[in-house]
């Protein structure tokens, strides 16, 4: 049986396809990657939050409920908080490192970076929080694939980025982060870092990729994603959060950033969608 992958064309995406291609090959099923343009590619210079929700994932959705794939890889924190109906996440392989990370083009770490530093970032989530720690950087717009990002920062045009750590590992370039943030303080994107295995709801691939899933990353991908839907979130907002699983609970810390303001609450349990109502009621609270 062959299972057909729909993807973005990126090379993070192309990453992502043969990383879950892998997994797939793992339970006795042959792969193949089709790559499907998202409005997200085509217009790849424009701000995130001007393009809509899913920018990165729409295409490729109508490409699986269509039948012309079988299954979708996305990363996790590119996902609506809902899905269309129809679709259902089959699997949530284990999660990659969740943090964002600092890159330059001389090794400088976030503290020696001079006042004025002109550092990029498509985020308004990664800008609030660097402005917390950096008040007096330059946070500048950057869109574009991670490889045109890199090519900008070598260029001179940039004097540093902040990217997920999650990509540059899987793309084999792991040693471009001169610092990684700690993601309890730093806080990540909704299900950054993860992987979701999409499918057409009741079709049977769905049974099939299961056995892929991974337990703990649904619970914190889950966790992370109810906060974000409780607060109305989307990737034009200045959203963060950080979902761990031990011990049978989950805990989660959850921000947004609101008028240069900052808002967070964080709590313990074992319902992912109750503890991202809850933790983002907390949050919605404060702010009234």
């Amino acid at each position: 049986m062959r299972l057909r992958i729909g993807t973005r064309g990126s090379k993070l995406a192309l990453a992502q396809a043969r990383e879950a291609a892998r997994l797939i090959e793992t339970l006795g099923f042959a792969a193949e990657i089709v790559v499907v343009k998202t409005r997200g590619d085509v217009y790849a210079e424009r701000p995130v939050a001007g393009l809509g929700k899913g920018v990165f994932v729409k295409e490729i959705e109508r490409a699986l409920l269509d039948g012309k794939v079988d299954l979708a890889v996305h990363s996790a924190k590119d996902m609506p908080a809902s899905l269309p109906t129809g679709l259902v996440v089959a699997a949530y392989p284990a999660r990659q490192d969740p943090a964002d990370c600092l890159v330059t083009a001389d090794g400088r770490g976030l503290d020696d970076l001079p006042r004025g530093a002109k550092v990029g970032t498509a985020s308004p989530r990664r800008a609030a929080q660097l402005r917390d720690l950096r008040g007096d950087l330059r946070v500048l717009p950057l869109r574009g694939n991670l490889d045109t990002r890199l090519e900008k920062l070598h260029r001179g045009e940039y004097d540093a980025l902040v990217v997920a750590y999650s990509g540059l590992l899987r793309l084999g370039l792991g040693h471009l982060a001169v610092e990684v943030f700690d993601p309890g303080e730093f806080l990540p994107a909704p299900g950054q870092g993860a992987l979701a295995l999409e499918t057409r709801a009741g079709d049977g691939v769905g049974e099939l990729l299961r056995a892929l899933d991974h337990p703990p990353t649904r619970a914190e991908v889950e966790a992370e994603k109810s906060l974000l839907r409780a607060l109305g979130g989307g990737c034009g907002k200045a959203i963060g959060a950080y979902g761990r699983f031990e011990g049978g609970m989950i805990r989660l810390k959850g921000v947004v950033y609101l008028d240069g303001r900052r808002f967070a609450a964080e709590g313990t349990g074992r319902d992912p969608e109750e503890l991202g109502k809850w933790v983002a009621n907390r949050i919605l609270g404060s702010i009234s």
